[in-house]
């Protein structure tokens, strides 16, 4: 009997999980780039010129940073990637220098893009300005509103910020919004998709773009630890694609334990969540079948949490099979249990995680590692964004908000 693989299979599906769910309109541009994409993302050229932006635009390979007194705090050997050195701050940029390379091999003249936490939108809008094509970025009203700053940066990069007012105004009404532009210019435009979600082959495309961080990690362990994989890899989830990344090269490693925080709000049981491996069900959203959260008649319902970058009322199939199979084990983190972990890590070695990343650094706590495991945090993007939402819920860090 073969081993059970985590990769993609040749249909498009994570066990259950995945597919492509779209409307007629869409059925033609979604299988191009299905037949598009493995052979231009495995040839010679794409591969050199890709590896060459990562190297001297973005800044790789990212730092794996020895935290000392984390490790002590936690008995373990706390290894920390720094995607948050990225130029523009996060992991994003990884999949977008890709996806644009990609959508100028097919001829797109157009690039449209989802942003939740303004990172990618940022991301997006970099790799266009620096490719000289047209962006527009659709972004939740409420997330406008939270990660000003992000916005302004996408302005000065030249990009067309649109605010979406439909339903909570935060990221999935930004997806549905971007597919819905997508519908009506289907010919020349490319939508850039954020995340490990979306139609195949969106899952599989950015889970490849992200893989840099996993691909990077084997090299690094053997260097500081004298063996390529660690004991334990720990990220945030929401849509799913800096843990994907994170993940990629050891999926099919059972030495390594997978422990994925995702957003809790107030509580999994509150009513106000974004705990959608805990909360969802199975169901069809943005053209992928994932765990949704949604009521018993199919209504998608809205997601809560500080962090605006994972409060999508989904995940993506990669992280949803592997979940439902064991492969991962999933932990809620609620808003103050993050905002104390951000304070934390801020205080005891000097780096300001983005929220997102500070769900991750939480989760350590809820482990039970021993002295000689080592264990590999991805801090997925910085903190600079979040400054104003730390400041404003501070008394939820206890001792590390005094100041």
């Amino acid at each position: 009997m073969s081993k059970e693989s985590y990769y993609v299979d040749e249909r498009g599906y994570y066990g259950e999980f995945g597919g492509a769910y779209v409307p007629e309109i869409l059925y033609k541009v979604v299988e191009d780039l299905r037949h598009a994409y493995l052979p231009i993302l495995e040839s010679e050229n794409f591969r050199q010129t890709y590896h060459q932006l990562l190297k001297d635009y973005v800044g790789r390979p990212s730092p794996l940073y020895y935290a000392r007194r984390m490790s002590e705090k936690y008995g373990c050997r706390l290894y920390l990637k720094r995607e948050d050195l990225n130029h523009t701050g996060a992991h994003k940029i990884n999949n977008t220098v890709g996806q644009i390379l990609l959508a100028k091999q097919m001829g797109k003249t157009r690039v449209i893009a989802e942003t939740g936490a303004g990172q990618h939108g940022v991301a997006t809008a970099t790799v266009c300005a620096l490719m000289d094509m047209k962006c527009e970025i659709f972004m939740g009203a409420t997330d406008v509103e939270r990660q000003h700053t992000n916005v302004e940066r996408m302005k000065m990069l030249g990009a067309e910020v649109h605010p979406v007012r439909t339903g909570n105004m935060t990221l999935s009404d930004a997806c549905s919004a971007a597919i819905r532009d997508w519908c009506c210019h289907p010919e020349d435009t490319y939508y850039l998709v954020g995340s490990t979600m979306g139609p195949h082959p969106y899952p599989d495309i950015v889970a490849r773009m992200q893989s840099v961080i996993s691909e990077e990690l084997k090299v690094q362990l053997l260097e500081k630890e004298g063996r390529d994989y660690p004991d334990y890899l720990v990220a945030c989830v929401g849509g799913g694609s800096n843990a994907a990344g994170t993940v990629y090269h050891y999926l099919d490693d059972s030495r390594v334990k997978i422990v994925l925080a995702e957003a809790g709000g107030q509580g999994v049981d509150s009513g106000r969540t974004a705990a959608t491996i805990h909360r969802g069900t199975v169901g069809i959203l943005h053209g992928s079948k994932m765990l949704v959260m949604q009521t018993p008649d199919g209504q998608i319902e809205e997601a809560y949490t500080i962090s605006a970058g994972l409060d999508y009322p989904g995940v993506g199939p990669m992280h949803c099979n592997m979940a439902r199979k064991g492969r991962s084990k999933v932990l809620a983190i609620n808003d103050d249990e993050a905002i104390r972990a951000g304070y934390l890590l801020t205080r005891m070695e000097g780096i300001i995680p983005a929220i997102e990343s500070a769900h991750a650094v939480a989760a350590l706590e809820k482990i039970p590692f021993r002295k000689d495991d080592v264990v590999v945090l991805t801090v997925s993007g910085r903190g600079d964004k979040d400054v104003e939402t730390y400041l404003k819920n501070k008394q939820m860090a206890g001792e590390y908000g005094n100041f």
